[in-house]
């Protein structure tokens, strides 16, 4: 599975490919230099219970970690696991 992240000046998203097929996208969006919102994710049903949805999750935090800002979850996926998963809360927006 390939997952890039691509971005804008205000919103970007991590989208995961298989065989030319887009397995799934999560959305985020940038309210400033300091966080990112994750807003959406949605992943093909053709792909569920495959963890494209973690996987998409933990591609954005590597992105949040390197770039030492924060994210705040609305999502309710991503929510639901920022709360199951300790190794990803350092991210975690307060």
């Amino acid at each position: 599975m390939d997952i890039q992240i691509k971005e804008n000046e205000t919103k970007g998203y991590a989208i995961a490919e298989e065989n030319g097929k887009t397995a799934g996208k999560m959305t985020y969006s940038i309210p400033s230099s300091a966080f990112i919102i994750i807003d959406h994710t949605e992943v093909d049903s053709a792909f569920e219970g495959k963890g494209v949805g973690k996987q998409l999750l933990y591609k954005i935090v590597e992105m949040a970690r390197e770039k030492e800002i924060k994210i705040l979850p609305l999502c309710p996926f991503a929510n639901a696991m920022f709360k199951k998963l300790a190794d990803i809360q350092d991210v975690l927006k307060k």
